[in-house]
């Protein structure tokens, strides 16, 4: 049964009224003419019927299993009530606005009996009523589930008529679709119920009874909207055009045309009204589809209550063919489901000597897994978690410390080329020999390049060991995910272990930066190898560093004789003074033998003066290319300079891939022994920690398993249950024996 929540509506009334005669001998017999139909279906339906409303009592909804079943909707005032009176021959309250506050459950079933029996059941109670005070009781039912306002609530009600006559049919009865709210209801009843009703019919188990008034374009109602929205084919949706006798103009038109898709057909009736007994009440549907010169021209197949009745019981009994196997398959896969969650769950601690049982297979899985993930690199565990393919995982934090390291300022060789070395020497001075390197200047620059990447390091040890905390979390969380109690310790364990380790790792990195920067040395072939090949560069590159002027000795020069058109005597050329200031002081006029009568030409004197261009940017092998321009000023300290970068480069590269080297063996090593040895020590300390609460601590059940174990019992039970009716059905209809 599906459960929900509501609000509060309005509460009316109505007393059944009959005829003195048919009230003074019996009780009256609305569908006495479906009797063939009750007859041809009860013994088949009845019991299947009643298989369904056992899966619906306990609930069968509730471990996902939809039911089959007939839910009548329509809108407000479209004469819902008046249809399921005229199939069970009771009345049911009415009134202005919302009159079914409530879903109603309406169980009707045929039964030879002297007087009618009516039931209700609600919140988990049994009243029984006579059909003179059902509505009434119905009335009082709503109030307790939606309160004595007129608002709606979620909560089902069930009807249950054993009475003669009447057909064996289940129906689900819903408010009306109203869109404007009156005095008392919230603002949002349009939605309240169109949620209710879409609950109820959008399930695949689900026929829909769309109650139809003749008046209305069926085109524009509320209640095909909705049914369509879920059922698009019309296949398990059926019409009921009430009122016919109201407005029978163009009903015909109407149900032939089908222009809003009813897939299981439409049906005509006409509803009691007023004072009339449920028997005249048919009479006079009858005659009116006979004789009335537009509503009998429909075809009679599709007119009367009789056979709405009948058509209802032969779709609910289509329906009921067609879903009870796979209900079958639900209720056995969810039962095995169920059983096998419950088997997982740990069996509950009576003994110190169970908890320990279970503590030490809890730490020999987690030691398991973690071997194979981090020792051997088996990932069958975690096949599609990368995160837990750990030899990948470390090999690329190590690879990306490793580009880092290399790609640093520190690494940089030809930023600010020999810079750092001439202000080293510059400091490093002292009263000696010349040519002398001093170690200080190499000491000096080495620690600062050491300092420059310890946070680097440590931040790469301590990044490791956060990968590897979360590794660790996620194997015990998958190991002790059911015991959690248990869990709190091996994590709490785990954590503290992985803080030692990481601390270790960082002394670790300490103390190598500080060897490193205590003591240059190294017997790696390749220091000398590299730096001899860079010495045999240095003359090459200072000399292209240090690039001298080169003027040359001798001049072709050109004479040109020149004569003053108004001098005898040759002179100097006007332009000479423009050209050669420096000789503006000189006698215009001279001597052959103190001034030569020709002077040089330009190009002969920017060949004597010209200057050498120095090449600002160096290509040094191995290094790459450099700027010097900057290095022109330090003449004197170049060679030793150079000497010292000749030393740091290759020494530098050492350093570097023994950081790297001695990391990665120190973290495998810790690894090693965090899985080996310190694991299973540090979650026994824990647990006999005063922190740890003790071994008696874990005998306790923590409230998530326990309220799993029982919920988890509880849906066995339903399942169980649920299975067995249906087995008896089974049993008893031969036509599901395939299920």
């Amino acid at each position: 049964m599906t459960e929900g929540n509501g609000a509060t509506s309005s509460k009316g009334s109505c007393v059944i009224r009959r005829s003195k005669a048919t009230a003074a001998t019996q009780q009256p017999q609305p569908l006495a003419i479906v009797a063939p139909i009750t007859t041809s279906y009860n013994e088949r339906i009845r019991p299947i019927l009643d298989a369904l409303e056992n899966l619906r009592r306990i609930n069968i909804t509730k471990e996902g299993i939809q039911l089959p079943s007939i839910v009548v909707v329509g809108d407000q005032s479209s004469g819902k009530s008046s249809v399921l009176e005229s199939l069970a021959g009771i009345s049911l309250p009415r009134g202005q606005g919302i009159c079914t506050r409530v879903p109603l459950v309406m169980r009707l079933q045929n039964h030879p009996l002297p007087h009618p029996e009516f039931v209700l059941e609600f919140n988990g109670k049994t009243v029984s009523t006579d059909e003179a005070h059902a509505s009434e009781a119905i009335n009082a039912a709503t109030e307790e589930l939606a309160g004595c306002g007129k608002g709606i609530s979620n909560n089902p009600l069930t009807l249950l008529v054993k009475k003669n006559g009447v057909p064996d049919l289940t129906m689900v009865d819903l408010p009306g679709i109203t869109r404007v709210p009156v005095h008392g209801q919230p603002e949002n009843i349009y939605d309240l119920i169109k949620d209710m009703i879409m609950q109820y019919i959008k399930p695949e188990e689900s026929i829909i009874l769309n109650v139809l008034s003749a008046s209305v374009d069926f085109t524009t109602c509320e209640s095909i909207r909705m049914s369509r929205s879920v059922d698009k084919t019309g296949s398990r949706t059926l019409a009921v055009v009430t009122k016919a006798d109201k407005s029978p103009e163009g009903l015909l038109e109407k149900v032939t045309a089908d222009d809003v898709n009813i897939g299981l057909g439409y049906v005509c009736v006409r509803n009691r009204i007023g004072d009339e007994s449920y028997e005249d009440a048919r009479t006079l549907e009858q005659n009116l589809f006979e004789s009335h010169p537009l509503l009998s021209k429909i075809d009679k197949s599709i007119v009367g209550v009789p056979v709405l009745a009948q058509k209802l019981v032969q779709v609910q009994a289509l329906s009921i063919s067609k879903t009870l196997p796979g209900i079958v398959r639900k209720i056995n896969q969810n039962l095995s489901n169920n059983l096998a969650e419950l088997e997982k769950l740990p069996s509950k601690f009576t003994s110190v000597a169970d908890v320990m049982a279970a503590f030490m297979h809890i730490i020999g899985l987690i030691k398991e897994s973690l071997r194979k993930i981090l020792l051997r690199g088996e990932f069958d565990e975690y096949p599609e978690d990368k995160k837990m393919h750990c030899p990948a995982r470390l090999v690329e934090m190590l690879d990306s410390y490793s580009n880092d390291l290399c790609s640093c300022v520190e690494s940089d060789a030809t930023k600010n080329f020999l810079m750092d070395e001439i202000m080293a020497l510059e400091e490093a001075k002292s009263i000696g020999l010349p040519n002398f390197l001093p170690r200080t200047a190499f000491s000096s620059i080495l620690q600062q390049k050491v300092r420059g990447i310890s946070d680097m390091t440590i931040g790469f040890v301590e990044n490791v060991w956060n990968y590897l905390e979360d590794v660790l979390i996620s194997v015990i969380n998958r190991h002790s995910e059911n015991y959690t109690q248990l869990l709190f310790s091996t994590r709490r364990a785990g954590q503290v272990l992985i803080s030692k380790k990481k601390q270790n790792s960082i002394n670790h990195v300490i103390e190598a930066i500080e060897m490193e920067m205590n003591t240059e040395y190294t017997c790696n072939p390749e220091f000398s190898h590299e730096y001899n090949k860079l010495i045999s560069l240095r003359e090459g590159f200072l000399n292209e560093v240090l690039k001298k002027e080169k003027k040359p000795s001798h001049v072709n020069l050109e004479l040109e004789d020149t004569f003053d058109p108004k001098f005898s005597q040759k002179c100097v050329p006007q332009d000479f003074y423009d050209k050669f200031p420096e000789t503006a002081k000189m006698p215009e006029y001279t001597s052959d033998s103190e001034f030569p009568q020709e002077y040089m030409q330009e190009d002969s004197l920017n060949e004597l003066l010209k200057k050498e261009k120095k090449p600002s940017h160096v290509n040094l092998e191995g290094v790459g290319m450099i700027d010097v321009a900057h290095l022109r000023q330090y003449p004197s300290k170049l060679r030793q300079a150079f000497d010292l970068k000749a030393m740091m480069i290759p020494y530098w590269k050492i350093v570097q891939k023994r950081l790297i080297d001695n990391i990665a063996l120190h973290l495998m090593l810790s690894i090693k022994s965090l899985v080996i040895h310190d694991l299973g020590k540090e979650f026994v300390n824990d647990l006999l920690s005063p922190t740890g609460g003790g071994i008696e601590r874990l005998l306790e059940e923590s409230p998530s398993i326990s309220g799993k174990r029982e919920k988890l019992k509880r849906s066995v039970k339903v399942l169980r249950e649920s299975k067995e009716t249906v087995e008896k059905i089974i049993d008893r209809n031969g036509r599901f024996a395939e299920c």
